[in-house]
């Protein structure tokens, strides 16, 4: 999986689910073949769609997309 076929899927996925998910829920969802997130291109996906995580319950972040992408 390519970058861009990572962003626009994640992208995607958070646009459906205004509440966020957690790597583990958007990994299930999207099959992604990823155990852990690439810390470049979540700084990526931040900078470009907007990424923002939060503290959710546990050790778990939720992510989410901001109201308006850098």
């Amino acid at each position: 999986m390519r970058y861009i076929e990572f962003r626009d899927s994640i992208q995607a996925e958070l646009r459906r689910s205004s509440s966020g998910l957690t790597w583990n829920q958007l990994r299930e969802r999207l099959d992604l073949p990823y155990t852990r997130p690439c810390p470049e291109w979540t700084k990526d996906l931040e900078q470009e769609i907007g990424l923002v995580r939060v503290k959710g319950q546990g050790r778990a972040y939720v992510w989410r997309l901001s109201s308006e992408p850098s």
